[in-house]
């Protein structure tokens, strides 16, 4: 896939939420550039970019990549550190904990809303003005959003020259999001999907498990491609090595089973409400 401004984008990360700081995500990251990831995505409210960043480069160190330009990055701008100032300061945090020479990409985590601000309009664009001014410096290559609905890409678009050019949200079967996808797919925004496995809730459904039985292959790995046939990047979790393997690897699903599966009810996951966490 291409960003808006031709920087591409693998179609497959690997997710490090809630994988610790340390050896264990160390080791994580290794083994995903081993199996062939060049995409991984961190943030700073993780508390891992430290162990992303060790386990790039132990990966050069050992031949799995050439140097870290093979591996695109993304990394986000925690909720406390929203407003023009703040946003630049915690970016240079986090280029220190990745100790990398730049940023592949850079989001805010969530919009500020109501709940926590007075004007949570005014904060966000603030704040986005100060991810513009790194993308024209080049400290980063491409910048976006996380968990922004279309009426706060909307008030964005009201202020800047540019748009957002990725918003990751919550999206697996049972949880399609699909006014915000379709928002994004027209104003040139690629969507991405952390926990494209609804937190594990999607595994042991009956459905999903006969249908992935027909493609011989595992629940994941059919939600996963459902995902990537529609044009979302996605961005599975795991520690083992095998499933890492697996998660890279998709087929085409036919029409009829795709028919079936945006239809699927909700099955649990997060759904939090961006205009309604208190976080």
């Amino acid at each position: 896939m291409v960003l808006r401004n031709g920087i591409e984008i693998p179609d497959t990360g690997f997710g490090t939420w809630n994988i610790p700081y340390g050896e264990v995500c160390e080791r994580a990251v290794f083994e995903a550039l081993r199996a062939g990831y060049r995409h991984i995505d961190t943030a700073g409210a993780y508390g891992n970019e430290k162990s992303v960043g060790i386990g790039v480069r132990e990966a050069v160190k050992e031949g799995i990549i050439k140097d870290r330009s093979e591996v695109f990055i993304t990394s986000k701008l925690w909720n406390t550190n929203r407003s023009y100032n703040k946003a630049f300061k915690a970016f240079n945090k986090s280029m220190r904990n990745l100790d990398l020479d730049y940023i592949d990409l850079y989001l805010i985590h969530w919009p500020a809303n109501a709940k926590r601000y007075k004007h949570p309009r005014e904060v966000n664009i603030d704040t986005w003005k100060a991810l513009c001014e790194l993308y024209e410096e080049g400290l980063v290559k491409g910048i976006g959003v996380s968990n922004f609905l279309p009426h706060h890409m909307e008030e964005l678009k009201e202020t800047t020259k540019i748009l957002p050019m990725v918003n990751q949200i919550e999206l697996h079967i049972g949880y399609m999001q699909e006014e915000v996808v379709e928002y994004n797919k027209a104003n040139g925004i690629i969507t991405e999907a952390y926990s494209p496995l609804g937190t594990g809730t999607l595994l042991e459904n009956e459905t999903l498990v006969r249908m992935a039985d027909k493609y011989n292959m595992s629940v994941a790995k059919l939600c996963l491609s459902f995902l990537r046939q529609r044009g979302i990047v996605v961005l599975p979790k795991t520690v083992s090595p095998y499933r890492m393997r697996e998660n890279l690897s998709y087929v085409n699903l036919e029409e009829e089973d795709i028919k079936i599966l945006l239809k699927m009810p909700y099955m649990g996951g997060h759904a939090h409400n961006p205009d309604e966490v208190e976080f």
